[in-house]
């Protein structure tokens, strides 16, 4: 049988693993391009294992990464991320990548696809889906990109090295989507809830609530709260009403199941508490509690995009989070979510609309578990 061998390295950024691949090294033609990441990844797998792939079968591991050498002149590079669908053969190319995004640079040195410089090598990323500008700081060591270091994440079990990730806008674009810093929503069977309404880009929102103002605490665990099928039902309907206020959705769109809803993250002062996987959080080594609920559910870690509005909600005054975080400008803001501690900073400026996003910055870790080439069937019956 014929089989096609093309380079590819998998790579960890974050808590998210995926596929990574030079664009020159893939087919042009669009659809041919996403019949062979589909097979390389082992999708679609009607049991949903992605056994005779490089898929992991789970979202944060199902996912393909097309870097290329930018034409632009203000980037060195730039990405698409791909979420491959388990058990349908569809790849969502609108997805930004999440925790993937800081493998992107390192990558990109590793590679060569960017000169390697002693110390620190800045590499500067262009996304064209949503269509901003990011800059990774990489730390290299003998022409090498160093990956040991004592830098530690949640939810990744070894210390690494800190990559830095700059996220870079020209402050013209309004984060709050109402033009207002707080807002009431009315929710059936719930009192009027203050909330911040953020949006740090055309597809990625959110709605900040104080856990007091929604009878929770902030200290909430994962596995037991996803069981409360009433809390999460009325959690919910406030990701609904706040679609609806931000006038992203109508109420008969926004009630239809599987429709995306802004993610609900709910906020408390700085609280001493255990991590998910049991672990000691004292009051000190954060600056505000947060749980964070997606697609129906409470999330047991806290995303590198969740940080990131988080931080630029509290560098808005008069915000939910600003007047409960425990906050100093140009400081990190450290977060004390399900599974442990992330630290993101931002800074806004005023604008003409409100407020718009200079710069965010978060501090995650990426290292190349393996590179080499994929193997992918290529004879009869194959399409490739």
């Amino acid at each position: 049988m014929a089989v096609l061998k093309i380079p590819a390295v998998y790579m960890r950024g974050g808590t998210s693993k995926g596929v990574f691949f030079n664009a020159r090294d893939l087919p042009r033609d669009p659809e041919r391009r996403d019949r062979v990441l589909l097979r390389v990844l082992g999708s679609p797998d009607p049991y949903s294992r992605q056994t005779d792939g490089m898929g992991g079968a789970s979202p944060s591991t199902s996912r393909v990464v097309v870097v290329d050498a930018s034409s632009r002149d203000d980037c060195d590079v730039e990405y698409r991320c791909g979420q491959v669908a388990i058990d349908r053969p569809v790849i969502d190319w609108s997805t930004r990548g999440g925790s993937l995004a800081v493998a992107v640079g390192p990558y990109a040195v590793q590679q060569g696809l960017v000169a390697a410089r002693e110390g620190t090598t800045v590499v500067r990323i262009w996304q064209p889906h949503p269509g901003r500008w990011l800059a990774a700081h990489v730390e290299v060591r003998g022409g090498e990109v160093l990956e040991d270091g004592v830098f530690t994440e949640d939810g990744v079990p070894f210390p690494a090295a800190e990559v830095r990730l700059d996220f870079i806008d020209d402050g013209a674009s309004s984060l709050l989507p109402t033009g207002r810093v707080q807002d009431v929503l009315d929710v059936e069977g719930m009192a009027p809830l203050p909330v911040s309404l953020v949006r740090t880009d055309a597809d990625e929102a959110t709605i900040f609530a104080r856990a007091s103002d929604l009878g929770l605490n902030g200290r909430e665990k994962p596995d037991t709260f996803n069981r409360d099928a009433r809390t999460l039902a009325r959690l919910e309907s406030v990701r609904i009403a706040g679609a609806v206020a931000m006038g992203r959705l109508s109420r008969a769109r926004a009630e239809k199941p599987g429709v995306a809803l802004p993610r609900l993250i709910w906020v408390a002062p700085p609280m001493s508490y255990k991590s998910a996987g049991g672990g000691d959080i004292p009051r000190d080594s954060i600056d505000v509690l947060a749980r964070s609920m997606a697609d129906g559910r409470m999330q047991r870690g806290f995303g590198t995009r969740s940080a990131i509005s988080l931080a630029v909600a509290a560098a808005v005054p008069g915000s939910v989070v600003s007047q409960v975080a425990r906050t100093l400008p140009g400081v990190a803001t450290r977060i004390g979510h399900a599974s442990g501690v992330q630290a993101a900073w931002a800074t806004v400026v005023s604008n003409g609309s409100g407020w718009g996003l200079e710069r965010a910055t978060v501090s995650r870790t990426a290292r190349c578990l393996m590179s080499g080439w994929v193997h992918v069937p290529a004879g009869p019956g194959h399409l490739f």
